[in-house]
């Protein structure tokens, strides 16, 4: 079947169709009920995702973003992990002047689920295609007075693994060690604990020599023996 040109309608139709209310609920409470839901359940969801990408080629690069934020701002979470989405399989298209949109992607209904889709994929492969001058701007963001901001910035480098940068881990994580706030905590604790699967000793070091709080250091440690 030859494909046709981007739509997002066609998403949304699909979306639509396999709207359960019985589902919506839960889904809705189990996110403390700041979305609204479709009721769509995650594997139905990429089910769908994946049909859209078989039946319609990827939006042209010059309307990415009126296509992305087409569907960011519908009600409706699955809308917003469906962008995300369209954003990850465009990833490769994207450069560093392409950071203020996903920063203002990133501050828009802003949750844990969708800053950390966007954060290790999307925003980090886009640093690392431009690293010195990225990791400017991933410092910058670490000091920015968005919180989901700042933990886009703790969890860039989470899949880099033996590429990680461990002065600027170290630096942005110290902006931040003594933030009372539980997503920042979780965040550094996550990307340390991550870390330690490529270089132990480093993230072991890190942790003691320097006061983190308390549920950032357990998170760190939880798969280290000491």
């Amino acid at each position: 079947m030859e494909k046709q040109p981007w739509d997002s309608k066609g998403i949304i139709n699909k979306f639509e169709a396999h709207r359960n209310m019985e589902m919506a609920a839960p889904m809705a409470a189990y996110m403390r009920n700041q979305f609204a839901f479709l009721g769509i359940k995650t594997p139905l969801r990429k089910a769908l995702l994946n049909q859209q990408f078989r039946e319609f080629h990827l939006p042209e690069r010059r309307h990415l973003t009126e296509e992305v934020w087409k569907l960011y701002e519908l009600p409706e979470r699955e809308y917003q992990y469906a962008a995300i989405a369209v954003l990850e399989k465009m990833k490769t298209q994207l450069t560093l002047e392409d950071l203020p949109f996903l920063q203002q992607v990133i501050e828009s209904k802003s949750w844990w689920d969708s800053v950390d889709a966007i954060a290790p994929r999307t925003l980090g492969h886009v640093i690392q295609t431009e690293r010195a001058a990225g990791t400017l701007h991933m410092l910058k963001w670490s000091k920015a007075e968005n919180m989901w901001t700042n933990r886009a910035a703790i969890l860039h480098q989470l899949k880099y693994k033996q590429d990680t940068d461990p002065a600027a881990l170290s630096q942005i994580i110290l902006k931040h060690a003594g933030s009372s706030e539980f997503f920042i905590q979780k965040a550094i604790g996550w990307a340390l604990r991550e870390y330690a699967k490529t270089d132990l000793e480093w993230v072991r070091t890190f942790v003691f020599e320097h006061s983190l709080m308390p549920l950032s250091k357990r998170e760190a440690l939880k798969n280290i023996k000491y």
